[in-house]
């Protein structure tokens, strides 16, 4: 009965942990290329290292951390490819939420999305963008739950963890775009009107996110010329 105890104990610890990683990575407090050091993690949670290294190895499966060996585990840079296939499927199935959203509404919900645009508003003002970019997190998940479909949230819970440090790494430089296109959003939510909701966070996705393209677009022309060093002192070093 003890050791089944501890299995449990731990089990529950594991789960935590790995709760505490997630809505780190989903809320932009770790950041892409940020190095996960497990003994310093276990330290500042005050546990062991193996609920941490049995979490960190599920995030890993999950491809919302990259190890390219046990001593080097870091939050991934997103590639161009790889964000355009996310961007695809956020549009489908965060547009399928919408337009679930935006036929089950009730008042007291409506109420719940015009305060969290009302405070995201207030955090641009106040240049406080990690609050924002918090709250904007917080409007694309209300729109899951109000859905109504659980099965639908797991999933783009898990996309979040991929998408989460990179918003919030930008979110500071899209200005108003970041918000503007909830204002669509929540008027067909007020009408009722699924697939205009739809639409609303596809236009949300596509051009409030441009500005995530950009900077991905940016990092990968930057990083080309390197690459093309690299591959020369190679060649060079096969001649030798």
């Amino acid at each position: 009965m003890t050791d089944a105890l501890d299995t449990l104990e731990h089990d529950n610890l594991g789960s935590t942990v790995y709760h505490l990683l997630c809505n780190a990575l989903i809320q932009g407090k770790l950041k892409p290329g940020e190095r996960l050091k497990i003994r310093e993690l276990a330290a500042r949670l005050g546990t062991s290292v193996t609920p941490v290294r049995d979490a960190i190895l599920r995030l890993v499966q999950e491809q919302a951390l990259a190890m390219k060996s046990a001593r080097d585990i870091r939050v991934p840079h997103m590639t161009v490819e790889r964000y355009l296939e996310i961007r695809a499927i956020r549009i489908k199935l965060e547009g399928l939420a919408a337009e679930m959203a935006a036929q089950n509404a009730t008042a007291d919900q409506i109420a719940l999305l015009e305060d969290l645009v009302r405070q995201n508003e207030q955090a641009l003002a106040d240049g406080d963008t990690a609050r924002g970019c918090d709250l904007n997190q917080r409007f694309h998940f209300a729109l899951v739950d109000i859905a109504g479909m659980p099965f639908l949230q797991g999933i783009l819970y898990r996309i979040w963890l991929q998408m989460g440090p990179l918003i919030a790494d930008i979110y500071g430089d899209g200005g108003d775009d970041m918000l503007d296109f909830h204002y669509p959003v929540l008027d067909a939510i007020r009408a009722h009107d699924g697939p205009a909701a739809a639409r609303a966070i596809s236009d949300d996705i596509l051009c409030g996110g441009q500005v995530i393209l950009q900077h991905l677009q940016a990092a990968a022309a930057a990083a080309e010329p390197a690459d093309a060093t690299a591959a020369s002192g190679t060649d060079h070093a096969g001649v030798d």
